[in-house]
């Protein structure tokens, strides 16, 4: 089998790193990089998990730190909230190494609210976790919903990675909160203008995706409910987007 490196980027995970490492167990290694915590993600981990500890800049610096500091070909990157099951284990001992692929999507299955989403877009919500190091690299501008980009063909994995997300509507709300600023910014600096009325209009298009389009309607009243918090999401980050364009214009911004 081929050898891999099992990376999990964390920064105050004390309650979930050490269900995340007993899921990668069978890895060749297991590198954790911390971001300073305060809480205690750093102390008493066993003892074949190497840590390195490192300060926070986003999560393409810190996965772009993983990629030069592996010491395995191939890598899968695991957040502390996500499990790695035993078919996906299997899945990717039996297939890494053996395919002509650079890399591999892996479906994620979203625990949200307590139960497991089968629509909305969370479902099968694919993620590129597991790629050969030295032909993968992060773009670094693109601090929210990461870019990977790969030099080669990308398989996909049948078996999904599970993340225990959302335990609660704050929780929700309050994660959400700080990424539409991050999205706003990201927009911004990528010259993204609207027009006043995306405000009221993009909510409505992104309650309508993820309800209709994207399904959400079988997941019932779990459903019906991300949707419209993913709806008053894409409202901040409307409104976070016009607070960065008129300090610009009013030359507030550095």
């Amino acid at each position: 089998m081929t050898a891999i490196s099992a990376i999990v980027i964390a920064r105050n995970e004390e309650a979930n790193l050490g269900d995340c490492l007993a899921t990668l167990a069978w890895a060749d290694e297991r590198l954790v990089i911390d971001a300073f915590s305060t809480d205690g993600t750093a102390h008493e981990l066993p003892s074949d998990v190497r840590l390195i500890e490192r300060n926070w800049k986003d999560f393409p610096d810190q996965r772009n730190a993983g990629l030069r500091l592996a010491v395995h070909d191939w890598v899968m990157f695991v957040d502390a909230d996500e499990r790695v099951p035993l078919n996906l284990r299997n899945e990717i001992q039996g297939r890494v190494g053996v395919e002509a692929v650079s890399g591999y999507w892996v479906p994620r299955r979203n625990r949200i609210f307590g139960r497991w989403m089968r629509g909305a877009g969370w479902w099968p919500d694919l993620q590129l976790r597991i790629m050969n190091r030295h032909e993968a690299a992060y773009v670094p501008d693109r601090p929210v919903h990461e870019l990977v980009e790969v030099n080669g063909s990308v398989g996909q994995m049948e078996h999904p990675l599970e993340h225990f997300s959302y335990a609660s509507v704050a929780e929700f709300r309050s994660r959400q909160r700080v990424r539409a600023g991050l999205v706003a910014d990201s927009l911004y600096r990528s010259g993204m203008r609207r027009r006043p009325t995306a405000v009221v209009l993009q909510p409505l298009r992104e309650f309508w995706w993820r309800l209709v389009s994207q399904r959400g309607y079988r997941d019932g009243h779990a459903g019906v409910l991300l949707a419209a918090l993913m709806a008053e999401h894409e409202w901040h980050v409307q409104w976070a987007l016009r607070a960065c364009w008129r300090a610009a214009n009013a030359g507030t911004l550095p």
